[in-house]
């Protein structure tokens, strides 16, 4: 009898639950086929989600749901017994896949920082560069005020894959790196960057220590008419000046966006009140153009160029007379909701660009005069589809390329001899820089996503790229140095898988574990006898490097709590990550070989590429922050990694120090106002092969920062930069190069700039 009372109370209850609840099956407003994988959040209780299972969602009756999917807008829902049984989403507008954050926990990339809007709270005028300084693990490589690089985790230049908009890259033609790609957009453009810890993604492009997306301020949807921005900023250590103005139309089916920026950077003084020769010019502008054939379909062009002029780089043996570079990309976008094949997106970029640069303003320009025209051609593309094969499970197929060119000469005209005699004539040599050579790189790559419940996610890819690459011009030398020269294929191949697991609404663990290789780029190749590092000697490439293999390891963990009382939310975070190096790639001091230019002079022997056989580096990051007395925030942020180069017992090069942030920011209203105290530790673990030779003293700075709204639309910005006048400069800073004039010493370091005041002024309508 007990029995079949329980059983008949088992079936009474599941009757009573089935109930309460109310089947509903969300479709496209426009195509109307169902959507699978629609997230219906209680409002009540945002940890208790649901996701379409069999295409239907199971939604309790009296409960207040929010139903979302990604490209779709949300609809707020109270179910009741007369609900209809059919729910429909409007698609939003396409947008081109040029963000990869996307705020969706399941549809990010794994291991992803990305940055507020950079456009808003803006206080100076800055380099693209200088917009990476706030971003935890990131480091910045100074040989001026103008060639600046990026620096994350001990990786550097063709180390970190870094693009604009999802794919569009232009690169240098310099050498000597004086026109990095940061150099060719304007900051004011930027909207956030967008980074992938390491090679833990298989869509962008071989990638070894990172990826970095720039992505570019884009039309508001739904902000349809004339609209547009004014800004000027000025900061006083250098007489800098910065002016921009941005136009926009937009309507349903097409808009238009443009942009012109100018740019007045003066010599700076550093906090001994030397002046620094860093003075800069340039002009940029771009345009860009998109039709939305349907809110479903989307194609754009986007050109831009900029035009630098009369460049000086304290810690490179020359300035730039010209820095020009153009750039222009097609972008095609198709949704498909409810189809197998479910998103189209292709891409197509050309850039080129024209560099001159001379030792006219340097010391040794009586004894020879130094002028070098070099060119960079880059082109490629990435065609993508995007297929759901289940409801929990979607994968990604496509393929990319990148072709880079270069070609450029260093003519010399020698004035005296040895003996500081002149020659009469002058004797006239021409160096060739590049030798005319290219790489090009065609990749195919694959990516699953597959949801394993409402709360598991596992990521995994593989990569396969072809690199091919010639030199059509070697001089003499460098062909009897390398006898077999010509044509060579290489084939890489590149994986990854990674576990995101939800704790609750608000915790998060990843694992992550990538190998990403990259195959040498066009200076560890093919440069010779240049002066190419941060020391004075002479460079040999190696057209026979086999390609760097990072393997990295990556656990992560990030949190978020609400609280009621004197502390309003808290968040945290915190990754540790273990990278084995294969043939990583370092310059070392070749014996057997001797100086080419001015053979006198130490050193006498040059370095050489080559490939190590044991390197690794590992290293954390860590932050808090804490949201109180309603007004109020605090954000600490701490960055550390150790790099091993085992073959010759040594740190690798470039490996920064500690670096840690403490910010308190207080906002109300119209009103905001921002503290930054930045600790840079002593850096001791050098690379003496590399030419680091003596640790660099760590360094303490203040900032302060605020900005008003004066009314809707006008904002000012202003800031103390270096507020106590500090004179300091970073490990990563190159040391000053041939500046005798400028009584700098070539041993010393590039020191930053001094104390700053600065103001900004924005206008939008």
């Amino acid at each position: 009898m007990k029995i079949i009372l329980s059983a008949f109370i088992y079936l009474f209850s599941s009757m009573m639950l089935i109930a309460q609840t109310k089947s509903i099956e969300v479709k496209d407003a426009q195509t109307k086929e169902t959507l699978t994988g629609v997230y219906a959040i209680d409002q009540n209780n945002n940890k208790n989600y649901h996701i379409t299972n069999n295409q239907i969602l199971q939604l309790k009756i009296g409960e207040t749901y929010k139903i979302s999917h990604i490209g779709y807008s949300f609809k707020i829902l109270r179910v009741e017994t007369t609900t209809p049984d059919i729910l429909y989403l409007e698609a939003e507008n396409t947008e081109l896949a040029e963000v990869l954050v996307t705020g969706r926990v399941f549809e990010d990339p794994v291991m992803n920082i990305t940055t507020p809007d950079l456009s808003e709270r803006v206080t100076q005028p800055k380099n693209v560069a200088d917009l990476f300084r706030d971003i935890n693990g990131f480091g910045l490589i100074k040989r001026g005020n103008y060639a600046i690089d990026p620096s994350f985790r001990a990786s550097q230049y063709e180390q970190l894959n870094i693009q604009y908009d999802g794919g569009t890259k232009v690169m240098h033609a310099c050498p000597n790196r004086m026109d990095p790609i940061t150099t060719h957009v304007m900051p004011e453009d930027i909207s956030k960057i967008e980074v992938v810890r390491g090679p833990y993604t298989m869509r962008y492009g071989a990638t070894f220590g990172g990826l970095i997306n720039m992505v570019s301020k884009r039309p508001e949807l739904g902000n349809y008419g004339i609209s547009g921005s004014a800004s000027t900023g000025y900061e006083t250590n250098g007489n800098s000046l910065v002016n921009m103005v941005r136009l926009q139309y937009a309507e349903d089916k097409f808009d238009v966006v443009g942009m012109y920026g100018y740019r007045d950077f003066g010599n700076y003084e550093d906090g001994a009140g030397r002046e620094i020769p860093s003075s800069f010019r340039s002009i940029d502008y771009s345009l860009r153009m998109g039709y939305n054939f349907t809110s479903l379909e989307r194609l754009q062009l986007h050109w831009r160029q900029s035009f630098g002029r009369d460049v000086l780089h304290a810690s490179l043996p020359m300035d730039s007379d010209y820095d020009d570079s153009s750039m222009l990309s097609l972008d095609y976008y198709k949704k498909r909701p409810g189809k197998t094949l479910q998103k189209i997106q292709a891409k197509a970029y050309f850039s080129y660009v024209d560099h001159l640069m001379s030792n006219s303003k340097r010391s040794n320009f009586e004894t020879v005069e130094a002028v070098s025209p070099v060119e960079a051609t880059t082109a490629g593309g990435r065609f993508e589809l995007e297929w759901k094969l289940a409801e929990f499970w979607t994968l990604f197929t496509g393929t990319d390329a990148l072709l880079i060119s270069r070609d450029g000469v260093r003519n010399r005209l020698i004035k005296q001899n040895m003996m500081g005699m002149p020659l009469d004539p002058p004797l006239q040599l021409t160096d060739k820089i590049w030798q005319d050579s290219f790489i090009n790189d065609y990749g195919l790559f694959a990516e699953s996503r597959y949801r394993i419940n409402s709360s598991t996610l596992i990521n995994a890819g593989v990569r396969y790229d072809m690199v091919n690459s010639d030199i059509q011009d070697p001089e003499a030398d460098f062909l009897a140095y390398y006898p077999g020269l010509g044509s060579r294929t290489e084939h890489n191949f590149s994986a990854t898988v990674s576990l995101k697991k939800l704790l609750d609404a608000d915790n998060q663990l990843e694992f992550a574990f990538g190998r990403g290789v990259r195959s040498a780029n066009m200076i560890e190749r093919f440069i010779n006898h240049f002066q190419v590092g941060q020391d004075p000697f002479e460079y040999i490439g190696n057209p026979n490097l086999d390609a760097e293999v990072n393997n990295q390891f990556e656990v992560a963990y990030t949190g978020k709590k609400e609280i009621d009382g004197f502390i309003d939310k808290l968040n945290w975070g915190a990754s540790v990550y273990f990278s084995h190096f294969e043939n990583y790639i370092v310059a070392i001091i070749d014996p057997t070989k001797t100086r080419k230019f001015m053979p006198n002079q130490e050193p006498i022997h040059p370095k050489v590429f080559r490939n190590l056989d044991d390197a690794y580096k590992t290293g954390f990051e860590a932050s808090v922050g804490v949201n109180f007395l309603t007004h109020f925030q605090l954000d600490a942020d701490l960055a550390y990694v150790y790099t091993r180069n085992e073959d010759l017992s040594e740190s690798l090069p470039l490996t920064p120090p500690l670096r840690s942030k403490l910010s308190l920011q207080y906002s109300k209203n119209k009103f905001w106002a921002a503290t930054d105290l930045r600790m840079v530790s002593q850096q001791d673990e050098l690379a003496t092969s590399f030419g680091e030779n003596e640790a660099t003293p760590g360094y303490e700075l203040v900032d302060f920062r605020l900005g008003y709204e004066i009314f809707p639309g006008l904002d000012l910005g202003a800031a103390v930069l270096n507020a106590f006048d500090q004179q300091y400069y970073d490990h990563l800073n190159f040391a000053f190069r041939n500046q005798a004039n400028a009584n700098l010493s070539g041993l010393e370091r590039l020191t930053d700039p001094g104390q700053n005041f600065t103001v900004f002024v924005k206008y939008g309508f």
